[in-house]
């Protein structure tokens, strides 16, 4: 009986690391944000699989676009997902410059000369990190080295936001911003349409 009583206060002490390592580097994360620090913000950003996660979804909302009046065929489909992924990126890559992203976790929006404008995004300077158990409740766990935390106040499906982090060792980075589904349409509509 004993021996159940250490592994369960080890699990209970380990995920409280784990979760509190990704809480900690979400509160330095925000900080920065908050701060205004592209340079902070970009440190604490995985960058190559951020911009992966930015150009699938608005590929995938552009298939949407194109599927909701024909079918697709598969070549069709194929080419999409290499030459559309290919501007999507290149457009990403524009939003993802330090500046950029801090305005955009900062304010919500994005607004500026080269990329689509847009708002709505709820904003990460706005989360409150210093209550860890309200953003216990935002958490979902979608691998074990992988969080989603929603910064959206509704889990509707349009409205649903979200950031993600990665786990590289005690430390968190940005992963993955999921956007709202309208500000994912309006970046696809402003892919070129064939």
């Amino acid at each position: 009986m004993r021996w159940l009583a250490g592994v369960v206060a080890a699990v209970i002490l380990l995920l409280l690391i784990y979760f509190g390592s990704a809480a900690s580097s979400l509160a330095k994360l925000a900080a920065a944000v908050r701060a205004g620090d592209g340079a902070a913000v970009l440190a604490r950003t995985d960058l190559k699989t951020l911009n992966h996660s930015l150009t699938d979804q608005i590929v995938r909302s552009y298939l949407e676009r194109i599927g909701a009046t024909r079918q697709i065929k598969p070549m069709e489909r194929v080419l999409i997902n290499t030459y559309g992924a290919s501007i999507a990126d290149a457009m990403v890559a524009k939003m993802l410059t330090p500046e950029r992203l801090t305005q955009m976790l900062k304010t919500g929006s994005l607004d500026a000369p080269g990329v689509p404008s847009f708002a709505g995004l709820p904003a990460l300077a706005d989360l409150q990190t210093s209550d860890w158990l309200s953003l216990l409740g935002r958490v979902k766990v979608i691998k074990p080295v992988l969080l989603a935390i929603r910064v959206s106040n509704s889990s509707e499906p349009d409205d649903y936001a979200a950031i993600d982090l990665h786990s590289e060792g005690l430390d968190w980075k940005l992963a993955g911003i999921e956007l709202p589904k309208p500000i994912v349409r309006d970046l696809a509509a402003s892919l070129p349409v064939k």
